[in-house]
């Protein structure tokens, strides 16, 4: 791990070797979720770049983890903020300007990897989203609550191991921000329209911040690019963690049909 200065800011960067690289003009970028961190995606970077002959970069956004604290008020923009300022930032520094991306996000990392897309179309070779968010459902408000309780509760503080003295403050970040007023029309699907790459879109049949129209809505907004869906069963949130091997079968098999 490398910490890599921005402005105003240092971000926690990890690169990640496959075992065999089949093409080295491409490099997949993991963008964690809400709560997450490089640590908390497990061995599911270096798996996926192994079986898609792919080096990778796993980062934490301001924020999270190592790298630096949040300096403003999150508002109903913080994703495009990550989106369209943060990432593109990053990738400058740290890739040269004909290495394309391959963006594996999930849930808030899904929903910015969809948003940089689009703005940065020459940039991007392909996204994987898993779990993204791309308008406000009721139950991506329900299920706030119960993890708020949790957390007060004293059930959430494996959180410090990954986040420290910012875990408190990242927390209501997030169960603050998507409870705000103004966050329940948030909705990027006019946002993502631009996108002509292919997007591998993947949800759990039982995730308990999402339905299936997360994904239908992503397939009726990237009319450009195509859109491929898949709704994994007997998993949650978390595909990554929770079937990982169902995971990163269909990342596989989309991948060799549009690399």
């Amino acid at each position: 791990m490398k910490l890599v200065e921005l402005t105003g800011k240092t971000l926690a960067v990890s690169p990640v070797f496959a075992e065999q690289v089949a093409d080295d003009s491409f490099v997949l970028i993991f963008l964690h979720e809400a709560l997450g961190s490089i640590g908390q995606w497990k061995g599911f970077p270096q798996q996926l770049c192994n079986a898609l002959q792919l080096n990778g970069i796993v980062y934490e956004r301001e924020g999270y983890g190592h790298s630096s604290s949040l300096k403003n008020q999150r508002t109903n923009q913080y994703l495009h903020e990550y989106a369209w300022n943060e990432l593109p930032e990053l990738l400058n520094i740290i890739l040269p300007p004909e290495k394309q991306v391959v963006l594996v996000g999930h849930s808030d990392g899904a929903s910015i990897a969809l948003l940089y897309a689009a703005r940065f179309p020459k940039r991007v070779k392909a996204v994987v989203s898993m779990a993204a968010h791309v308008i406000v459902e009721e139950i991506t408000l329900k299920g706030i609550a119960p993890a708020v309780n949790a957390y007060r509760a004293g059930k959430l503080e494996g959180l410090r191991k990954y986040h420290g003295d910012k875990t408190e403050e990242l927390f209501y970040a997030w169960a603050n921000t998507w409870n705000l007023p103004e966050f329940r029309d948030w909705n990027i699907c006019e946002d993502i329209e631009t996108i002509v790459c292919p997007v591998l879109a993947l949800q759990g049949v039982n995730d308990q911040y999402g339905t299936s129209l997360q994904l239908e809505l992503i397939e009726k907004a990237i009319y450009k690019g195509g859109v491929t869906k898949v709704l994994l069963p007997k998993c949650g949130h978390h595909p990554q963690l929770e079937v990982p091997e169902q995971t990163e079968d269909a990342i596989t098999k989309w991948w060799e049909q549009n690399r």
